[in-house]
């Protein structure tokens, strides 16, 4: 075995033709012949490059509309010999096989065309079976044969070959993991679609992978190291963004925005949400985001410092100004107006992310979550409360105002870490107490919140009185209930289902207050 490998002979047959022309014709200028078939061949030779068909180098035509061109032993042979081996070098010559020493590959485009809604009959022909084939004979014999599936590897092994006089054993080797990398999640891609054609959420076998963007500076710690995949489904938010402006994102910066984007999402109108450490520290609906902006930061001023920030509309100058008077780490929106821009691009260290779009809160979909030796999987929590869902187990019902701040607060509820609670007036919240490890203690928190937030507005009384209040899960006893009333809530959201539901709904109405089940609960771990 040499090193660096000398390109001789190398096989061409891409759908995605980038680089493609000014990689081959490299090739040729060194020599090498080039093999080639259909669209691929047609590109090359319309270049002016000289190009032999595979049909022609192995003597066995196209058949099958084009099912079976490459799955044959001169290509496989060629693929697969060990040249360094005198027995395979025999049987090599003895069947006519020559060597083929780079192979560059990329494959039908099945998940683009999944992605586009196409027919299954549609999907099942951009099924690559040949592609995939030569992909891992290349690979498995990468101490003699290059394999190149992206075009972003033309110019790298462009450059070494130039410097090099062939390919080195080093970037042959990392040609090969990329290459199983790729069919790995080719096939993951198919299995995963297929799974969805039969309606198992959950098959038997469980196959998905990711593509690198981004090489994170360390992971929620400086001594963690951490990675930012993409998995391919398109869903708005971070994974589709583009970084206007700003120091490179970070772990957390990335998890808290998520959070941020898919919580701004739920609403309709224009909103705003303020994360810190991934949970929600202020929300506001209103008919501005500079009006939503006020009263989200009014709920928690001290936790929004260094916080995040999410727009479910485009920013504009007036809710730039007042985001970009405190101290903010990232800003996420659909889009921002050259107003918006202007403000932003006075903090240099802020993050500025647009999305063009807003995410769909209840678009099917799977989260995971990793657990020693393994992970769970779980469909997205796309619930959604509405008021006709709602059951009255009080003797007041809620006012007009009061259920429309409950379904606010409830869905509010979904973004925040279990056990959660929600305070909220004039759809806006005023105390959020979240992560406790009983429900009562995160009333109290949100109730002191909400009187913090108050002293520091100058303002005369709690934010929570005349509030409402929402719980992800029930109240198992009446405390949680109790403490939420003293703070001066009027009405009470909550899943319903404890065996103590009878003493909850007494307290509710002996302290006067509406309380509706929804019979959903939305925990948040």
């Amino acid at each position: 075995m040499s090193d660096p490998v000398p390109v001789r002979r190398a096989l061409l047959s891409v759908s995605d033709k980038t680089g493609l022309v000014e990689f081959a014709r490299f090739l040729a200028g060194q020599g090498a012949e080039i093999l080639s078939t259909g669209g691929t061949a047609k590109t090359l030779r319309e270049a002016g490059i000289a190009v032999k068909d595979v049909s022609e180098h192995t003597g066995f035509p196209e058949i099958l509309d084009g099912r079976v061109k490459t799955l044959v032993p001169q290509v496989h042979g060629g693929l697969l010999g060990r040249r360094d081996l005198a027995d395979h070098r025999a049987q090599m010559a003895e069947h006519g096989i020559a060597p083929i020493d780079l192979v560059a590959v990329n494959l039908y485009p099945f998940e683009a065309t999944v992605a586009q809604g196409a027919a299954f009959d549609d999907c099942i022909e951009n099924i690559d079976i040949g592609g995939p084939a030569m992909i891992r004979s290349a690979a498995k014999n990468h101490a003699h044969v290059a394999v190149l599936t992206e075009p972003a590897q033309f110019a790298l092994v462009q450059a070494e070959i130039a410097a090099e006089g062939g390919t080195t054993l080093a970037t042959r080797k990392a040609l090969a993991a990329a290459a199983y990398a790729r069919t790995a999640a080719y096939d993951a891609a198919i299995g995963g679609w297929f799974a969805q054609q039969l309606g198992e959420a959950f098959p038997p076998r469980l196959a998905f992978a990711g593509i690198l963007k981004q090489t994170l500076r360390y992971g929620e710690n400086p001594h963690q190291q951490a990675g930012f995949y993409l998995d391919g489904t398109n869903r708005a938010g971070i994974a589709t963004a583009t970084q206007v402006q700003g120091k490179e994102l970070s772990y957390n910066n990335l998890n808290d925005t998520d959070a941020a984007y898919e919580c701004v999402a739920e609403f309709d109108r224009p909103a705003i949400v303020i994360v810190k450490h991934a949970n929600p520290c202020g929300v506001a609906v209103d008919e501005s985001l500079a009006a939503a902006w006020d009263r989200a930061l009014l709920c928690d001023p001290v936790s929004a410092f260094g916080g995040i920030v999410a727009a479910n509309r485009t920013l504009d100058a007036a809710a730039a100004e007042r985001i970009a008077a405190i101290f903010t780490e990232v800003v996420v929106a659909p889009d921002a107006d050259e107003g918006a821009r202007a403000v932003f691009a006075r903090k240099k260290n802020l993050r500025l992310l647009l999305t063009g779009a807003v995410p769909d809160p209840a678009a099917p979909g799977l989260t995971f979550k990793s657990v020693a030796g393994g992970f769970l999987a779980q469909s997205r929590d796309a619930g959604r409360v509405t008021a006709e869902g709602l059951k009255v187990v009080t003797q007041r019902a809620p006012t007009a105002q009061e259920l429309e701040d409950l379904l606010f607060a409830f869905r509010v509820c979904k973004h925040v870490k279990s056990n959660a609670i929600i305070y909220a007036k004039g759809l806006a919240t005023v105390g959020i107490g979240a992560g406790q490890m009983n429900r009562v203690e995160s009333s109290r928190i949100a109730a002191w919140k909400s009187e913090a937030a108050a002293k520091a507005a100058g303002l005369a009384e709690p934010l929570a009185r005349g509030s409402v209040v929402a719980s992800d899960a029930f109240f198992p006893f009446a405390d949680g209930l109790e403490t939420a009333a003293a703070a001066g809530v009027t009405a009470v959201i909550q899943p319903g289902g404890s065996i103590r539901d009878a003493e909850v709904i007494a307290a509710a109405d002996a302290a006067g207050l509406a309380m509706v089940f929804t019979g959903m609960r939305h925990f948040r771990h």
